[in-house]
């Protein structure tokens, strides 16, 4: 349950709780009153009855010593009061007054003559008035009034009651809020406390915190979603800073062989006098090479790291898919003919998308240099862009037809497939990791270690998806996977 609910419900019995006690007291004194009523109405009436022989005498209605008033005094108790007056309302006495301090005091006439003979019940007290005549005139009035013992008794003993019960109450209700307080809130919040330092230190919290559908249990989980976000962010942040340290080691290991290549052939130029001039030209180009390949590794690193922030956004523009497709697949034929490598192109793609041409030319001739780079001479390599409504080309490898034929749906496809050496099936998953490469080629200036997770991190911004094949007897494809315009269908 939720604690304000709560709350606001044991704040409602405490303010209701003495109205319902109240009204049950009423109805119990109503109940007592009722049943006393005429028990009691007799009582007080045989008491008196006893009395008005006494009363009745005429000689008691004269001014006289108190002490001629003993015999009445004898017929009284404690919880009786008898007051005799004149007919003009002096007070001749009254068995509370011993002393005979309020004798012979007057009291008004209208007050005194009020209620003659009626056995009037008040709250405390039962009163009785009755004139005393001697003869036809009328020499004085008693007063009789009897205290309600019994009712007054039965009244202190259901207040007593009431106020055990709702002393009872309160305490239940008290202790129950402090526990509940104590349970939900009190505790958790400490040990939420605990948890917060802890990791505010970076230590593990060693306590589990309750769970509730309450509002505490809303600020622990709201609580622990943040500790989660926050272990993320730092896990990707330390993730972030091995792989700044893994590339800033990686530059420097691919950087070692063209740099200690370059210092060589400028020593060799600088200082041997024996060179002939073909051999200082080839010293030069090696030189010209090897700086070009530095050139290509940092402008690989300037762009990954473009890519990979978080401010990072391409700009696209909507290109004609036959035209762009047909640009981006012509000018491999020069570098395949240089390393004697067969190439074959084709495309089929129909409709418009939305593209930054930049960064998909960079995607293929990322893609290209890396199989011409494991293409062996005499061997061959496809390229080809293949709407979803053209068929798969011819010379895909059979093992990979099925699972692209799938993998293809709803989506236009860009095809680069190489005869060599397979990727060890282990390597398969890590090829699009930044500076993994097969060792072979690493450090003989082909490559930075970056192409394949360029071409990934480009592909994807595009909302598309790369994937890769390789099976050893046949080769390696890869395969990029772009949505048109227009196009509903999900990658």
């Amino acid at each position: 349950m939720r604690l304000k609910p709560w709350l606001m419900t044991s704040y409602l019995i405490v303010m209701i709780l003495p109205i319902i006690a109240l009204y049950f007291f009423y109805i119990s004194l109503s109940q007592f009153d009722e049943k006393r009523d005429f028990v009691e109405y007799m009582e007080m009436k045989e008491k008196i009855d006893q009395l008005e022989p006494l009363l009745m005498n005429p000689s008691l209605y004269k001014a006289q010593p108190i002490e001629n008033y003993k015999q009445l005094q004898e017929h009284t108790d404690s919880s009786m009061n008898i007051k005799l007056y004149r007919k003009d309302g002096l007070k001749l006495y009254s068995t509370l007054d011993q002393t005979g301090v309020e004798m012979y005091t007057l009291k008004q006439r209208d007050s005194l003559y009020q209620d003659l003979n009626t056995l009037k019940k008040e709250h405390r007290t039962y009163t009785y008035k009755q004139t005393v005549f001697s003869g036809d005139d009328l020499i004085g009035i008693y007063e009789v009034t009897i205290a309600r013992n019994d009712w007054l008794e039965g009244v202190n003993h259901r207040t007593l009651i009431l106020a055990s019960f709702l002393f009872l109450s309160f305490v239940v209700i008290y202790f129950g809020v402090i526990n509940l307080l104590n349970r939900k809130l009190t505790r958790p919040l400490l040990l939420l406390r605990e948890e917060m330092n802890a990791f505010a230190i970076g230590k593990k919290g060693h306590k589990e915190l309750p769970r509730s559908n309450d509002e505490m249990g809303d600020l622990i989980s709201h609580f622990e979603k943040m500790r989660e976000q926050i272990e993320t962010t730092n896990k990707e942040v330390e993730r972030q800073q091995q792989e700044k340290e893994y590339i800033v080691a990686a530059l420097s290991h691919d950087l070692k062989t063209p740099l200690t290549a370059i210092h060589a052939y400028f020593e060799a130029l600088n200082g041997r006098q024996d060179l002939t001039e073909q051999e200082k030209e080839e010293y030069r180009a090696v030189i010209f090479e090897k700086l070009n390949y530095m050139k290509e590794m940092i402008n690989d690193l300037t762009l990954f790291t473009t890519l990979k922030s978080a401010k990072n956004k391409l700009e696209f523009v909507e290109v004609d898919g036959a035209e762009f497709f047909e640009m981006l697949l012509g000018g491999y034929e020069g570098p395949c003919r240089k390393r004697e490598i067969n190439l074959i192109s084709e495309q089929a793609v129909t409709g418009n998308f939305l593209l930054n041409v930049k960064q998909m030319v960079r995607v293929v001739d990322n893609l290209m240099m890396n199989a011409i780079r494991y293409t062996e001479k005499g061997k061959n390599i496809w390229l080809a862009a293949v709407s979803q409504t053209s068929p798969l080309p011819e010379w895909v490898f059979a093992p990979f037809v099925e699972e692209l034929e799938a993998w293809r749906e709803n989506g236009t496809i860009l095809l680069i497939q190489n005869e060599g050496k397979a990727i060890p099936e282990d390597d398969l998953e890590k090829v699009f990791e930044p500076f993994v490469q097969v060792e072979a080629a690493r450090g003989q200036g082909g490559t930075s270690g970056l192409g394949l997770s360029i071409a990934k991190m480009a592909i994807e911004q595009h909302g598309g998806k790369i994937k890769i094949w390789s099976q050893t007897g046949y080769g390696t494809l890869v395969a990029c996977w772009l949505q048109g315009i227009n196009s509903s269908s999900q990658v």
